[in-house]
């Protein structure tokens, strides 16, 4: 396990064991030209100040500065961060309104993972 190959560079961890997870996470690296794209699995997770519970529930996005954030909140962070149309989907994503309506919107997938395209039964969430 390591942690990110250049600290200081941004990072989208995800969950590796969710296919559809992993399919979506690779299409962002590919659309929104993101250089540090990583499953939790290969990752040191506690020199990046997270833990297997927050990686499995949730995209993670750990900044330049290495503050953290999850979630739909991760998803605008990276788009931000990639600019140009990306970055204008981000900041309209994190207008009041639409940014809750995101979160409601990612809750319901990350939910319904496993019944997604490309999802398995290993993407299913734990019940709470």
């Amino acid at each position: 396990m390591t942690p990110i190959a250049d600290p200081g560079r941004p990072l989208l961890v995800f969950d590796g064991d969710c296919a559809f997870c992993t399919t979506s996470a690779r299409a962002w690296q590919r659309w929104m030209h993101l250089e540090h794209v990583e499953p939790w699995q290969f990752l040191d997770l506690e020199s990046l100040g997270l833990t297997e519970g927050e990686c499995t529930t949730a995209v993670q996005w750990i900044d330049e500065s290495g503050s953290i954030v999850a979630a739909e909140h991760a998803v605008i962070a990276a788009c931000r961060h990639a600019g140009g149309f990306w970055g204008v989907v981000g900041r309209a994503m994190n207008l009041a309104g639409v940014r809750q309506l995101a979160g409601v919107v990612y809750r319901l997938v990350a939910r319904y993972r496993h019944r997604l395209p490309g999802g398995t039964p290993a993407c299913k969430l734990p019940s709470r």
